[in-house]
């Protein structure tokens, strides 16, 4: 009985009454296409344009822009699985929503725990990056901030241990002592991450209208960096094309894949949007495709500028123009970063009120989490603690850890979501005419029962080819075996099963090639990221069954 409860669905037609059609919600439906694919813009360039994209180059030289197109390629079929998703059911809460009607409740939770790592703690990150740009701008007017208010505890102490001298170093140095701990904290980092908060309690309007203006600005900007960086590209700086071979490529996919989350926050704001099963699907595809574009050829800019060895520091893109010379573009940059990377953090501050408030309506969040604030139409206090969930770990944490942190979860749910439109039941051909009649979007159907076994034994053929010895390198078991082949062997012996599966179910292949390419970039992931994933998960189950599991409104349907 309690495995069967486990994995019971929740409808359709209960996920609407509850507040997705728009008359339960009590949320204010104001967002256009237009609106939604500035959202995404918004999400997407922002860290892993002005930071993540210097240890991405490093990691893979010139041939980073392959990652990027993997990376794009996963997410656009991925993007497809939502699209469908936000098409059919037209709900707040994401992939955990998705994953409620696919796979069932437990796996919901998983899910909905996971986005936790994405938008919250994924914003950490952002409030790092954006710190960095901040305090380089108030520089150039003048302005210093002492270096124990410009850094987190974790690398100031971490500096001390190495005995490295630099900002953490003299941080701790000069840091005032209470009671013999030193207050050390990023101040920028709290300050910013206040604001956005208290922003995105006032209303979805207003946040709005604030989000679209600084995707203008930071666009024009970007152009204008890719623009006068052209001027000074040096092609030698192409040769090698992958220094580091394609297992360096693969080494940048936290960074390279961290660029990319984002898209997928559209998704929760379905119910603050005025035509979402037609409007959602394409915000998300949109702001996907332009930010790809921008992706690869400023990664070929700054790459062609200046050598990959010299790219592995936090502002790329300030880096390449000081060695050159550029000292204008310093300052455009720093604007550029801090207004892009504020948005960034608006979108995620956005995103996670809106699974938990999803989560509470269904019990599995405290019931407090669902309320909406008669006044700003916002899910106010699940908005307040989300600031605390991200303004807290702040003082104690840095960024290199939140970036792998982030990516692993992400991806996780990413391959749940296109697993999740594998399973869902096909439409019937009224329902199919409906959609096609209201311009809502549906994945094209193309059977995969030939094409993906055919697609696998391609790629076994190429990698043969290019690489004779991956296969016996994979297959060999040695004393770093867990640490370096598991997950590739894993990776392997799921694909035949998808194809065995493949040709005997005659699944969907769009989200099937979703699932896979998914499933491959995780095996970028290093070992630890996955202990802490796994630790992570745990913490999340045993909240589940203390509460969730207890107070799910199935239990008392």
């Amino acid at each position: 009985m309690l495995l069967t409860n486990l994995f019971r669905k929740k409808s359709k037609t209960t996920l609407l009454h509850d507040g997705g059609d728009g008359e339960h919600s009590g949320l204010s439906k104001v967002l256009t296409v237009k609106d939604l694919t500035f959202f995404g813009i918004a999400a997407i360039i922002g860290g892993g344009t002005f930071s993540a994209i210097g240890n991405a180059c490093y990691s893979g030289g010139p041939g980073v822009i392959l990652l990027y197109i993997i990376c794009a390629i996963a997410c656009g079929f991925t993007a497809m699985c939502y699209a469908e998703f936000a098409s059919r059911v037209p709900v707040s809460g994401s992939a955990y929503t998705y994953a409620y009607v696919s796979f069932g409740e437990l796996f919901a939770w998983i899910i909905g725990w996971a986005l936790i790592m994405e938008y919250s703690i994924g914003n950490i990150y952002i409030a790092f990056s954006w710190s960095g740009y901040f305090t380089n701008l108030l520089e150039t007017f003048g302005i210093h901030l002492p270096a124990w208010l410009t850094i987190n505890y974790q690398s100031a102490h971490d500096a001390i241990v190495a005995n490295q001298v630099g900002e953490g170093f003299t941080a701790w140095n000069t840091a005032p002592v209470i009671s013999g701990l030193r207050i050390i904290f990023d101040l920028p980092a709290v300050m910013i991450n206040i604001l956005i908060t208290y922003l995105v309690y006032r209303g979805t309007k207003e946040s709005r209208n604030f989000s679209n203006i600084m995707v203008y600005i930071k666009l024009a900007i970007i152009v204008l960096v890719i623009v006068v960086g052209a001027f000074y590209i040096d092609i030698d700086n192409w040769t090698p094309f992958m220094p580091n071979g394609f297992g360096g490529v693969m080494g940048g996919v936290s960074a390279v894949f961290f660029a990319y989350i984002g898209f997928d926050a559209v998704s929760t704001l379905a119910e603050e949007s005025k035509n979402p099963q037609r409007d959602l699907p394409k915000g998300m595809i949109y702001s996907l495709v332009i930010c790809t574009i921008i992706y690869i050829i400023l990664a070929l800019v700054i790459t062609g500028m200046v050598s990959y060895t010299q790219l592995g520091v936090s502002d790329p893109l300030a880096e390449i123009f000081a060695l050159k010379g550029v000292k204008w573009m310093l300052f455009i940059v720093s604007i550029a970063a801090v207004v892009a990377m504020t948005s960034v953090l608006l979108v995620f501050q956005m995103g996670q009120p809106r699974i938990w408030m999803t989560m509470s309506r269904d019990g599995l969040m405290p019931k407090k989490f669902s309320e909406i604030h008669k006044k700003h139409k916002t899910p106010g206090f699940a908005t307040i603690v989300t600031g605390l969930v991200v303004g807290l770990p702040i003082f104690f944490t840095d960024e290199n850890f939140v970036l792998d942190f982030t990516s692993i979860g992400t991806l996780f749910a990413f391959v749940l979501v296109c697993g999740g439109v594998l399973m869902l039941s096909p439409q019937s051909e009224s329902e199919l005419a409906e959609r096609a009649t209201k311009g809502k979007f549906r994945i094209p159907y193309i059977n995969s029962k030939y094409i993906f076994p055919l697609l696998c034994l391609g790629a076994y053929g190429m990698v043969q080819y290019y690489l004779p010895t991956f296969f016996s390198d994979t297959f060999s078991y040695s004393d770093d075996f867990f640490t370096t082949n598991i997950q590739m062997l894993i990776f392997i012996i799921f694909c035949i099963v998808m194809a065995i599966l493949s040709f005997l179910k005659n699944l969907s292949l769009i989200p099937l090639l979703g699932l896979i390419s998914c499933c491959y970039l995780l095996t970028g992931m290093a070992i630890s990221n996955w202990q802490w994933f796994g630790l992570w998960l745990a913490i999340g189950l045993v909240f589940y069954f203390i509460y969730g599991y207890r107070n799910s409104k199935l239990n008392k349907v």
